[in-house]
């Protein structure tokens, strides 16, 4: 489903949902194009995750190798459209806090299943660093106690999920389960993924122990998501929260909350906290996808996501193309020259986003990229961080541009201030 490239400049064609291009491009037939594309993000985001759920359903009736492999397979697929979304993440407050419930990372995953001794027991920032919530029914630290007894949706949304305030403990979403799946990724920089075993989830062959709370915990976790990912897509309908949020800010508002999106994944998120802070650390921790090994394709489909934006124009899952007036449109008749420099970012961001995909297919995946020494892999690495960097320079002159008010762009240290980060 990959088309950042070849679909740049692609226009719509048979099975395409379009709004009707007007003479003159405003900000609120724009507005209403960004409405549509999130719409069917997270409806896809939707129906993908539902599609997982029924594999580990298929998986957890009759454990084996394949059906693991085919759970995986369906987690992979159900990343591509997620991804995408992220755009709306900054500058929508529903989006944004809702965020944190399905893609939080990194985690410590010691407090959700074993580890191996690598791992360590204790750490000085989390009671909960290795609490094993699947080994024990009752979790007992620093003076804070949980009864896991039962574990179900309810269960971790409210009582493991951020446990004791602390961000690693990430219970729920995309991450958890991709945990439960893969398991830990000890090849540190070296190629390879997680290796669990289907056994982990087997009744009658057991191993590691405690399969049936294990079997329960991936059950819930991805009925959660579920369940989480139905609440954005009515946000994103009339009357919704996000949707709500939005118009009440007006078109120029609408503008803004774009082009915050845009800015802040590429810069701050994306570039910085995502990509350089590792390259930086020369630490596999920092891999987004780090148990997978799926890294290069997360970070492909979120740039792919700015571009949705910017060109006003969404592939569904389905093949079918939502498209309409959008930002490009409006740059391109009101400062042809900027317009012509924000494709060219797009295009080179694009490049560098397919040459990562293409070594991660070789073998060498994020985490091998960023390992010390790795002068490939730091010139790859490093080529994206540049062009998401100017991308957003792009964006800032856009915002200009439109004399548009009230965006703020994130930062992060690894750009704006690394010897902090070292």
């Amino acid at each position: 489903m990959r088309y950042l490239l070849t679909a740049l400049f692609a226009t719509c064609v048979a099975g395409c949902t379009q709004v009707k291009e007007p003479a003159v491009i405003t900000p609120e037939a724009i507005v209403d194009t960004y409405i549509a594309i999130a719409q069917a993000g997270y409806e896809d985001s939707l129906v993908t995750a539902q599609a997982l759920e029924r594999a580990v359903d298929a998986f957890l009736a009759r454990p084996s190798d394949s059906a693991l492999s085919d759970v995986k397979a369906a987690w992979l697929a159900a990343r591509i459209p997620y991804q995408q979304t992220e755009a709306y993440r900054f500058g929508n407050r529903v989006v944004d806090e809702w965020e944190g419930r399905v893609n939080s990372w990194p985690l410590d995953e010691g407090l959700i299943d074993y580890t191996a001794a690598s791992y360590g027991e204790e750490s000085d920032f989390n009671y909960f660093y290795s609490a094993n919530v699947i080994a024990n029914r009752i979790l007992d630290a620093g003076g804070v106690m949980v009864d896991a007894i039962a574990i179900t949706p309810q269960f971790l949304a409210e009582e493991l999920h951020l446990l004791d305030g602390v961000e690693a403990n990430v219970a729920t979403g995309y991450h958890a389960i991709e945990f439960l799946l893969w398991g830990q990724d000890l090849n540190e920089t070296n190629p390879g993924a997680g290796n669990r075993p289907w056994t982990d989830y087997s009744l009658e062959n057991c191993t590691h122990d405690n399969c049936d709370r294990r079997r329960d915990y991936l059950k819930s976790a991805t009925t959660l998501l579920v369940n989480d990912l139905q609440e954005m897509v009515q946000n994103w309908q009339p009357g919704g929260a996000a949707y709500e949020d939005l118009m009440a800010k007006g078109p120029e508002g609408g503008l803004a909350t774009m082009l915050t999106g845009m800015g802040s994944l590429a810069y701050g998120e994306l570039a910085g906290e995502r990509i350089r802070l590792g390259l930086l650390l020369n630490d596999p921790e920092e891999e987004h996808d780090c148990f997978s090994d799926n890294t290069h394709n997360s970070h492909f489909y979120d740039a792919q996501g700015i571009q949705n934006v910017y060109m006003g124009e969404y592939r569904r899952v389905s093949g079918e193309v939502v498209s309409g007036p959008s930002l490009y449109d409006l740059v391109r008749q009101q400062a042809p020259a900027l317009s012509a420099e924000m494709m060219a970012r797009l295009e080179e961001t694009g490049l560098a986003m397919t040459a990562l995909v293409e070594a991660g297919e070789q073998g060498n995946t994020f985490d091998v990229l960023i390992g010390r020494d790795n002068t490939q892999g730091e010139q790859i690495v490093t080529r994206i961080v540049d062009a998401l960097m100017e991308e957003t320079r792009t964006i800032e002159k856009i915002i200009n541009e439109l004399a548009l008010t009230n965006v703020s762009i994130e930062g992060s240290d690894s750009l704006d201030n690394p010897s902090v980060v070292l």
